[in-house]
């Protein structure tokens, strides 16, 4: 009976784990899906003056307008976007009118234009504060000589360009060039994964419990057959 007892508790034990993480993988389902509705409300909203202080925790996809002068310096992120193909995002230092010094990424151009001249001076302009999460330690160190970065730092490009660690995307309605393409802020780049990743361990959980029907099953023909 002993390795009886042993399958039966191995595979409730197994299944309960697996289907609680599951159950818990729903839960976190529904509560992503409620972060991403809320943040493509806010994305949304009427822009308002960009706020005297700003918190990237509480300000994140705050739509503002802006108005200042645009720089001619430029820093360029090298991207690859899907109905484009390769090419740079432009970030370029934002002088408003109080004086402050923002960036804005003003959007994407094809690899060929990314020595192009483009239009800088007065300005309005309309997007989203936003704090992009893009590095990690394996992320290439910019190459200072060609302007190329490989991630938005919001920090070191401040600081690179001497401005305050405020990041604004431009949105739709801002062509700051005719050349330059918007890539507006959406919640398309916020990963959901929790549906793949519940059914996934729900799979697992009857998959296991399945294993452990057919060990007891084998189990019990083991011993009928050793009793005749």
């Amino acid at each position: 009976m002993r390795p009886v007892l042993f399958l039966i508790l191995f595979g409730v034990t197994g299944t309960s784990i697996l289907s609680a993480l599951g159950v818990w993988q729903v839960q976190r389902l529904a509560w992503k899906q409620g972060v991403l509705a809320e943040i493509e409300a806010r994305i949304g909203d009427d822009p308002v003056p960009l706020p005297a202080e700003v918190s990237a925790d509480r300000d994140r996809y705050m739509p503002v307008r802006l108005s200042g002068m645009l720089g001619e310096e430029e820093l360029h992120v090298l991207v690859s976007i899907k109905r484009f193909g390769p090419g740079y995002r432009v970030i370029a230092p934002l002088t408003l009118d109080d004086g402050r010094r923002v960036m804005l990424d003003r959007g994407f151009v094809p690899t060929e234009d990314k020595s192009r001249s483009r239009e800088i001076g007065a300005i309005t302009v309309t997007g989203n504060l936003h704090w992009p999460r893009e590095t990690d330690g394996f992320t290439p160190e910019p190459d200072p000589a060609g302007k190329i970065w490989f991630a938005r730092d919001v920090p070191a490009m401040a600081e690179t360009l001497k401005t305050e660690p405020i990041f604004i995307i431009a949105d739709a309605r801002s062509k700051t060039d005719p050349n330059v393409t918007p890539l507006p802020v959406d919640k398309a780049g916020i990963p959901n994964d929790h549906l793949q990743y519940a059914i996934t361990w729900f799979s697992l959980a009857v998959i296991w419990l399945k294993m452990t029907v057919y060990f007891l099953r084998r189990n019990r023909a083991k011993s009928e057959s050793d009793g005749t």
